[in-house]
């Protein structure tokens, strides 16, 4: 933290304010997950259904990446952020007065459109606020905000006395976006950076993602995306349930939950200061290492404090490694194609994360034990380490010539 001390105030006010979003986003996020028992029992879902109600925001956010980014390059990173928020806050709110199961897939579909155009704008703005050395550290603070608002849903989750009263939850997810807005239309800077290229010739799509010195290197990023977010996702929203199948009570199973939102605000800090000043095929080593390790004591805990310990390490490893992608992804792009190539790595991250959650409901329907649940994503992981670490391997550690010239 100490290296964002020397920076303006224009710089500060912008890490806060999109500090402030991400942990809105996080708290939408994880209010399905914590909401889903007294859900499942007000709608009468069963395995399959409670997984389409998961995935379907994280679809949404698939074409919100993809379409927020693009446009943010041509009309700005602030519109489109703003947009997308007002958004998602409206149907977060909207959540809460969903009657029926279809309506609840449509609501959600469109809240995870306005999350989609919110995250790679928020993960801009930070990147490009800072300089070159600090960009991995802005962004892991900036993005430790989400596993922060997730640990908020859980505390009101459990301040929730009453089944009926999930709603709740969703009323806060929705409204407290929305009051925030015209903080941003006065305080939040558009970047300085995007101003002074805008005006540039836009550079085709396909080229900005895989012209011959980044083909490779994209490719690399979204497989690590994916696979990384697959097994996010599906602790995620699986959680409280899976911790439920093993005979933990809704408390208990709220303060594994807790546990695994803890983990990840340090987590998400650590690794992205760890990637500025580290050698970054050391940082992915050490990431996926304890990813490996925490989803292990994960699947074999046999009581609540070692549950509630493993759900710590794996927030610790898994959000925060994901948030280091997310700062890696932020230097390898330049200025000027920065929106465009950090939300087609969003897109495709949330691919996985729509196929987690499913995947998770597909193995449970089948009969698998939560154990063999958690440990199906053990080899999905050894597939992000393999492609992190490919893209990691450069001669002088970096990811592309490009990141000299970026700012």
């Amino acid at each position: 933290m100490d290296t964002i001390k020397g920076y303006s105030g224009r710089v500060v006010t912008t890490l806060a304010l999109c500090f402030a979003i991400a942990v809105f986003e996080g708290f939408d996020l994880q209010s399905m997950g914590v909401a889903a028992p007294r859900m499942r029992a007000e709608f009468g879902l069963d395995n399959a259904q409670m997984a389409w109600a998961f995935s379907a925001a994280t679809l949404g956010t698939l074409p919100g990446a993809l379409l927020g980014g693009r446009i943010a390059d041509k009309i700005g990173r602030k519109k489109v952020l703003i947009f997308s928020i007002l958004l998602f806050g409206i149907m977060s709110l909207l959540t809460a007065f969903a009657n029926n199961y279809n309506l609840l897939i449509i609501i959600r579909f469109l809240t995870g459109l306005g999350m989609g155009g919110a995250l790679p704008m928020m993960i801009t703005l930070t990147s490009e606020a800072v300089s070159d050395q600090h960009k991995g550290t802005a962004v892991s603070i900036m993005y430790s905000g989400i596993p922060f608002g997730g640990m908020l849903t859980s505390f009101v989750a459990m301040a929730l006395a009453g089944d009926s009263e999930w709603r709740h939850i969703f009323y806060i997810g929705g409204l407290a976006p929305i009051l925030l807005i015209p903080l941003l239309l006065k305080y939040l800077p558009e970047s300085k950076v995007y101003l002074a290229q805008h005006n540039k010739p836009s550079t085709p799509y396909w080229e900005v993602l895989f012209a011959k010195e980044r083909r490779f290197s994209t490719l690399q990023l979204w497989v690590s995306f994916f696979c990384t977010l697959v097994v996010l996702y599906f602790l995620l929203n699986w959680l409280p349930l899976l911790m439920g199948a093993q005979g933990l009570n809704k408390t208990e199973a709220n303060y594994v939950q807790i546990g695994y939102n803890i983990g990840g605000i340090f987590g998400s800090i650590l690794m992205g200061m760890m990637l500025d000043k580290l050698k970054m095929s050391s940082v992915i080593k050490f990431i996926y290492v304890g990813i490996l390790f925490s989803l292990c004591c994960l699947a074999i805990s046999p009581t609540v404090a070692l549950l509630a310990l493993s759900a710590v390490g794996c927030g610790l490893f898994i959000v925060g490694g994901q948030s280091a992608l997310y700062g890696l992804a932020a230097m390898f792009y330049p200025t000027a194609m920065r929106g465009t190539g950090v939300g087609a790595a969003v897109a495709i991250g949330r691919i996985g994360s729509f196929a987690g959650p499913l995947l998770a409901g597909l193995l449970l329907s089948f009969g698998s034990s939560s154990t063999m649940v958690i440990g199906s994503s053990i080899p999905i992981i050894l597939i992000a380490a393999i492609a992190a670490l490919l893209l990691v391997r450069r001669k002088n550690q970096t990811v592309t010539p490009v990141l000299k010239t970026s700012n």
